[in-house]
């Protein structure tokens, strides 16, 4: 009886690996716990999916390895298991956005339409942030915030953004930032900012990113 090579037995636990990646619902739950630990009732209630949904969803994650979790009395909380979670789910938007033409359609049709300048990068940012020349807006929610956030980066959550625009400097430019390069947080907050008067731009992508640059982050895991 014949028995799978070293090299096909990996390949076959790559794949297993890739098949758990597979659905567009793991991605996102994948994303929410990008920003930091969560329990699995936040993460249902994040991404509309019911709590059974999402835990089946974060079970087949973590059975590949891409997740990890604990018990804290009556709730369970997931986290990813490292940073190398990041760089795949980077990879797979690399290969997508190169070679896929339908991911091209809906940049151009819904990102490119709301804000088509290009964003700001984690270097500049960093620069101008050091001589005060910038206000870093994080939009996601408070919870994500408290998560961790960026240095000096002042917390308006998307929803409360119109109410509380007496609370940015108008002589300076605002760098709006969420959960990563397709949140649409923060597209949305750069168009209503820009409506508004308010000279505003995009940081590249969002914390997750920042945070797997080794680059400082307050609160949560740094």
């Amino acid at each position: 009886m014949s028995t799978l090579s070293p090299k096909l037995a990996l390949f076959a636990q790559f794949a297993a690996v890739a098949k758990s990646l597979g659905h567009a619902h793991r991605l996102e739950l994948l994303e929410q716990l990008a920003q930091g630990e969560r329990s699995v009732d936040v993460l249902a209630d994040r991404t509309g999916l019911s709590v059974a949904n999402a835990s089946q969803h974060l079970q087949h994650l973590r059975r590949a390895g891409l997740v990890t979790n604990r018990r804290d009395g009556k709730f369970i909380y997931y986290r990813l298991t490292d940073d190398a979670v990041l760089d795949v789910l980077a990879a797979l938007r690399a290969i997508a956005e190169r070679n896929v033409a339908e991911v091209e359609r809906v940049v151009r049709g819904y990102f490119d339409e709301r804000d088509s300048m290009e964003a700001v990068s984690r270097e500049e940012l960093l620069k101008r942030s050091r001589v005060g020349t910038v206000t870093i807006l994080d939009v996601r929610p408070e919870d994500e915030f408290a998560l961790g956030h960026l240095p000096d980066a002042l917390n308006i959550p998307l929803r409360e953004l119109e109410s509380r625009l007496s609370d940015l400097d108008p002589k300076q430019e605002v760098v709006a930032y969420c959960r990563g390069p397709y949140c649409v947080l923060s597209y949305e907050a750069v168009a209503q900012l820009r409506a508004c008067g308010f000279k505003a731009r995009r940081l590249e992508d969002g914390l997750p990113e920042w945070r797997a640059a080794g680059l400082a982050v307050v609160g949560g895991k740094a």
